[in-house]
């Protein structure tokens, strides 16, 4: 599965084929190559995946696998940490990257091949576009891997934006003739409008490219998913509901830089009456119950960006006035009183914004974990996933899952704790609690049954918009022989 953009559709559509495989009692697999994301996971292993392939994981009904996504870039500051096979393998610039990426693809390759082994089907999602013709040479993730493991591709474009034509006739005109053999079809995503005014646009581009648009996929707006990267924090988020309460409950998360794992707010955000804003200016955390500072990549260089914001003072005011304020995992780190780093950024020795009573001290070994613990009378579970080393240091604080509290602001490493039911509850009615508001989660509210149904709508997007026939046609016999070839990349063209 191809795009012609970054956000194109083409994780949402991987899930949805393997949702829609899975229901058929099809034995499925995800799998991406490369993965350039702040956003991951950790497997039952000990693994760290791209959080996407874990939702995709989920909606073919298996667990994540470190081979679904073997190589995992994570940008930072000043160039991006490559994961393999689920573990830290160094820091790459991207001039540097093009020298891995023969032994990278070998790797994928044999990662691909053992799923295929174990699976009836793998469905393989690309990276950004497949015709962005500078990086063809050291592509590993999108017409490199379709290459080398013959596979058929699907492109697809998201008419929403607007050019859609225009970019997939595009997207196949640049490649080369071998990779244009592989092209077999088209989708369109997110169409919003007449299906009768689009159809003069599918006959002709099948006509222009000798390939068929095989689906075209409806605006939803009751779709939600595991973000892939920063670009899906603006999505518009469906409504959930009203308050059980006279109040709403202001949730301001404060959008660093180099946000990481931001999926821990999507609990928060489908919780009835809760209203999860994105903070970048001292303004948008002033009428707020509760901040979140989320995980970051580059821990020091993004509490810089809060000092230069002003964000930093209005976090010592808030916390000075016995206002909420939560750090998980990079925002955790934050809120140390200081912070060694010879790791991540280099920069040594540095105060943090000494707002709970603890040191943090950058290893080189990366922790990678899974774990559990109680708080608020539930049970919760998390990962973790960070180079940071938290000790105590001398001041009052009570423990808090992994880490501490300290009157109004709590502190833990571990991700993914809003999904734990009751704890959320109980959190966000101290929360009120302490902000005077007139507020009390919903008890009904199951975010695992919600995230199901909504890997559920995936399913039922594909079985009613998708020629499911043409695709189980292509995952059988690959693409058709014969496809022809448009220029420039063709006879007519340089290539």
């Amino acid at each position: 599965m191809a795009g012609t953009t970054s956000d194109a559709g083409k994780s949402v559509l991987t899930a949805g084929l393997c949702r829609w495989l899975h229901r058929r009692g099809v034995s499925v697999a995800p799998f991406k190559a490369q993965n350039m994301s702040l956003n991951s996971f950790v497997t039952a292993g000990g693994a760290e995946i791209g959080r996407a392939q874990a939702m995709q994981a989920a909606a073919a009904g298996i667990e994540p696998d470190a081979r679904m996504n073997p190589v995992l870039l994570k940008p930072g500051a000043a160039g991006s940490q490559v994961v393999v096979l689920g573990q830290p393998a160094g820091e790459v610039t991207a001039a540097s990257y093009a020298g891995r990426t023969a032994d990278l693809l070998d790797i994928a390759v044999a990662c691909l091949s053992e799923l295929r082994r174990e699976f009836d089907v793998v469905i393989c999602e690309g990276a950004g576009s497949p015709a962005e013709i500078n990086l063809r040479g050291s592509d590993i993730a999108n017409m490199g891997l379709a290459r080398a493991a013959g596979l058929p591709v699907l492109v697809v474009s998201d008419i929403d934006r607007g050019g859609s034509f225009a970019a997939l006739y595009g997207t196949v005109a640049l490649l080369e003739p071998a990779d244009q053999a592989l092209v077999a079809g088209f989708v369109l995503n997110k169409f919003r409008g007449a299906r009768d005014l689009l159809d003069p646009g599918l006959a002709m581009i099948a006509q222009l490219t000798g390939r068929p648009v095989v689906g075209v996929l409806p605006f939803s707006p009751d779709l939600w998913l595991d973000g892939e990267d920063s670009l899906s924090l603006d999505a518009v988020r469906p409504p959930v509901g009203a308050p059980c309460g006279r109040d709403v409950l202001r949730v301001s998360v404060v959008r660093l830089p180099r946000i990481s794992n931001f999926t821990d707010i999507d609990a928060l955000a489908a919780e009835p009456g809760v209203l999860v804003r994105l903070a970048t200016r001292p303004a948008d955390l002033a009428d707020a119950d509760l901040v979140v500072l989320p995980g970051s990549r580059a821990t020091v260089a993004d509490l810089g960006w809060l000092r230069d914001r002003g964000l930093a003072g209005a976090l010592l005011q808030r916390a000075a006035a016995g206002r909420p304020v939560l750090g998980i995992c990079g925002g955790y780190q934050m809120l140390a009183a200081e912070i060694e780093d010879a790791v991540e950024s280099g920069a040594g020795t540095v105060a943090g914004l000494g707002l709970l009573p603890v040191r943090v001290r950058f290893a080189p070994v990366k922790t990678l974990d899974r774990p559990s613990g109680c708080a608020y009378g539930a049970r919760v579970a998390g990962y973790e996933i960070h180079h940071g080393v938290v000790s105590r240091t001398a001041g009052p604080a009570e423990a808090f899952l992994d880490g501490w509290r300290q009157g109004p602001v709590w502190g833990t490493s571990w991700h993914g704790i809003f999904e734990n039911d009751e704890f959320r509850r109980g959190f966000l009615a101290e929360v009120a609690a302490i902000a005077g508001r007139d507020f009390r989660p919903a008890p009904g509210t199951d975010f695992a049954a919600l995230r199901a149904a909504q890997l559920d709508l995936l399913g039922d997007l594909v079985v009613d918009h998708l020629d499911t026939g043409a695709v189980l046609t292509l995952l059988a016999a690959g693409a058709p022989p014969g496809l022809p070839v448009l220029p420039p990349a063709g006879p007519a063209g340089p290539g």
